[in-house]
């Protein structure tokens, strides 16, 4: 330094002290400095006192010279000492060359520098609070110092302003805001802690309400929840904490909608850092359940990614068990925000709201803009963002397709969790129950899919599945819905059903019903639709058919009518084209009706015949059971048609007796000593009335080789009475019953023809199948 320039007021003993290398020389520079400026308060010469400041600034502080600077340091800190509580009025001009140092390659230098700063800073007090800003950025730049002298000296200084912040109400938070929200990005760790040492001592003093500005760094602190130091995370998790009691205590100043989407965010975790990613998703998904019972329908426009980031966690194990509850109890507290009034169009829902005050809505631009940048940091490619439905905060409205689209997307994901699975499913039904005028017009794109669920391993994702399929069936929304068809779009797939009105029933044009059928006056358009693509269903894949038919079938006759079910079922085989699929479904059916608990109306309506409603469901269901003979026998037992059964039985010789056939007679005989036809081996006591059954019997017993079926009827038929034991003295013998002449409108001749045309249809088939095959000798013919 050129010791001959002119630095007067300061004589030439002071500037070369302060120059000096020796800490001792400076220091007592330092003192004489401090007795010089306390000459000019006294004289109130605020002139000098400002060109002595600006000296130790520009000649010393800011030398090129290591000792040179820190003598200006010291120098400083003497002028501040000096001026006392006038101090606030150079406040910058004693800060800004201070804050220069703080970015010395010397760490002694950056020391001295913040020796001086918190002597600056102590004489101030709350004078320095206008410069807090620029005394946090330096700040949090030392506290990340590899020197521990300097980071012991900025922890001083640190320790010493926050005291200062928590006694004065002069703080200004809207200024200090945006650079909290730019350093809490910082990924070094010592940076993060003196953040969240920050947050905690704001968020402490009662006069600085640092919840309203809570969405501008939420997202930074769950980024610190990741931390890799565990006592990072634990200030951060005690931070977090003290926020959310705050946001229960007062619900009503808390900006839920501005913090959903950074929740949504968090609760979605990517596979590294696996152990915080886990903490940082509970603590995440913890405040998105108390924001969704606190909020209300506040957080309805974000439920698509509420639901994104919650249905993955329902299929947790016990490793994850508390994550799993919270997320299930966000799950709950959503599903029971949708009310009826979100079927309501939005014109309707605005119409019934009142007009909005004068409070305008806050910009969520900035907040995204973090919220990305954040994205970026993490480096997470997987994570959903969702943004509201409506940006208008006097109407709320549910995000309807977005949830939708979000349960489609995860029936279609194939790694999906079995809860989860039937989460999606619930909320299905939930929603066509709450809003079915909306969700019909997804139907036609949820529909192949949720066909296709009926194939899924577990029962009790299939039985959520039958109640959305049968919801939407029966709804009365569906009823008004014709503008889209149900089925599958793969021509190859579906069922043929030609054309044309047959038997009464409606027209059906390809795979595409045109009016619903009349069998079903209870359910909507949906439900003939429904049947015919569940049988094209069983068609494609025979082991849905075999492992799982009629479980599916029992389900649906309780959820809908079992009457409308196999009408229904009746109509469309009737028209089957592939008969061997058309005999075996009917046999399922078949097997259904007399062993199933949940037919047992349906027995009993079919039993008697006595309505014309009875008669008319037995006629349908004959002319489809005639796709497999032993079926229709049974049948004609279970409505007491014993002379139309023999008549049948009698037709039996002209048919093709193979093994599978000898195979269902062999099921028949079982079922006949099963309790369904208890009634039946009562009526064996009549004999007088009832010779059709015993030939019909005896027919059967023709039929059969003699195996155990074979003795066991025999063994019943044994049992039969001699008609002349059992006839009283008291009545004269009875005319022979036929059951034929109680119900005159069924045309049994035209029944028998019918048959006679569907065995033929059979019969051609079978000779087809077996010119076709190569060994056709192999099949064992009886």
């Amino acid at each position: 330094m050129n010791t001959e320039k002119d630095f007067s007021p300061l004589t030439p003993n002071i500037v070369r002290a302060l120059n000096d290398k020796l800490y001792e020389k400076r220091k007592v520079a330092a003192l004489e400095i401090e007795k010089l400026v306390r000459e000019f308060v006294a004289q109130n010469n605020s002139a000098q006192i400002r060109h002595v400041i600006q000296i130790l600034a520009t000649e010393f502080a800011l030398s090129q010279h290591p000792h040179s600077r820190k003598g200006g340091l010291i120098g400083l800190a003497a002028c501040s000492i000096a001026l006392g509580k006038d101090s606030g009025l150079y406040l910058k001009e004693l800060i800004d060359p201070v804050l220069t140092c703080f970015n010395d390659s010397d760490s002694r230098l950056r020391y001295y520098a913040c020796e001086a700063l918190y002597n600056i800073v102590k004489v101030a007090r709350g004078a320095v609070l206008p410069h807090f800003n620029v005394l946090f950025d330096g700040l949090s730049k030392l506290a990340a110092d590899p020197d521990p002298n300097v980071k012991s000296g900025s922890e001083l200084l640190d320790r010493l302003l926050k005291d200062i912040v928590t006694e004065s109400n002069k703080f200004d938070l809207v200024a200090f805001v945006p650079l909290l929200r730019e350093r809490i990005y910082s990924n070094n760790q010592y940076a993060r802690q003196f953040i969240i040492s920050w947050i905690h001592v704001l968020e402490s003093v009662p006069d600085i309400n640092l919840l309203d500005y809570l969405p501008e760094f939420l997202d930074g602190l769950f980024q610190i929840l990741g931390d890799s130091s565990k006592e990072i995370r634990r200030m951060c998790e005690v931070v977090l904490g003290e926020f959310l009691k705050e946001i229960k205590k007062n619900p009503s100043s808390v900006k839920f909608a501005e913090m959903a989407n950074i929740l949504v965010i968090h609760c979605q975790v990517s596979d590294e850092s696996k152990s915080t990613n886990d903490l940082i998703q509970l603590t995440s998904m913890t405040w998105m359940r108390e924001f969704i019972q606190l909020a209300g329908r506040v957080v309805l426009p974000y439920s698509s990614g509420i639901l994104t980031a919650v249905l993955p966690c329902l299929s947790y194990d016990d490793r994850k068990k508390s994550t799993k509850e919270a997320a299930s109890a966000c799950n709950h507290s959503l599903m029971k925000l949708v009310t009826p009034e979100d079927d309501e169009d939005d014109e309707e829902s605005q119409t019934k709201t009142s007009p909005p005050s004068d409070e305008t809505p806050k910009k969520e631009g900035d907040l995204n803009d973090s919220l990305n940048e954040s994205q970026e940091s993490v480096g997470i490619s997987n994570i959903s963002f969702f943004t509201p439905a409506s940006s208008d905060r006097s109407v709320v409205n549910l995000d309807l397709d977005g949830i939708v689209q979000v349960l489609d997307r995860h029936l279609h994901d194939s790694s999906t969790g079995m809860m989860t699975r039937i989460a999606v499913l619930k909320w299905l039904y939930h929603l066509y129950i709450k809003t079915p005028r909306k969700m019909f017009k997804h139907t036609d794109s949820l529909f192949p899919m949720l066909l296709k669920t009926l194939s899924d391993e577990s029962d009790e994702v299939i039985l959520k599945d039958l109640e959305v399929l049968a919801e939407i069936a029966s709804s009365p929304a569906g009823q008004t819905d014709t503008s889209g068809s149900c089925d599958n779009s793969d021509s190859k797939t579906e069922l043929h059903i030609p054309g044309g009105v047959q038997d009464g029933q409606p027209m059906v044009a390809g795979s595409k019903m045109t009016d619903i059928s009349p069998s079903t006056p209870s359910m909507n358009s949906y439900f003939y639709k429904f049947m015919i693509n569940l049988l094209k269903r069983f068609s494609l894949e025979r082991k849905l058919l075999e492992m799982r038919g009629a479980f599916i079938i029992r389900q649906l006759c309780l959820l809908l009518h079992a009457e409308n079910i196999f009408h229904s079922m009746a109509d469309i085989l009737l028209k089957e084209e592939d008969l061997k699929f058309a005999s075996t479904m009917v046999q399922t059916l078949n097997t259904i009706l007399l062993t199933s608990a949940e037919l047992f109306q349906l027995r009993n309506q079919l039993k008697d015949l006595h309505t014309q409603e009875s008669c008319a469901l037995f006629c349908c269901l004959y002319r489809s059971w005639c796709h497999n003979p032993v079926a229709t026998v049974s049948l004609c037992f279970l409505t007491q048609n014993y002379r139309h059964a023999y008549d049948l039985i009698q037709k039996f010789g002209d048919l093709e007796v193979t093994v599978d056939f000898l195979m269902e007679v062999d099921k028949l005989v079982q079922l006949i000593e099963s309790p369904i036809f208890t009634y039946l081996r009562l009526q064996l006591l009549d004999v007088e009335h009832n010779p059709y059954l015993i030939k019909a019997l005896y027919g059967l017993l023709m039929l059969l080789p003699q195996s155990q079926a074979f003795q066991l009827l025999s063994h019943r038929l044994s049992c039969v009475p001699n008609p002349e034991l059992m006839r009283t003295v008291d009545h004269p013998k009875a005319p022979v019953k036929d059951k034929r002449l109680a119900q005159p409108h069924i045309d049994y001749s035209e029944l028998l023809q019918h048959f006679d045309r569907v065995q033929s249809k059979h019969l051609e088939v079978r000779h087809q199948r077996a010119g076709r095959s190569e060994h056709p000798d192999r099949k064992l013919m009886l």
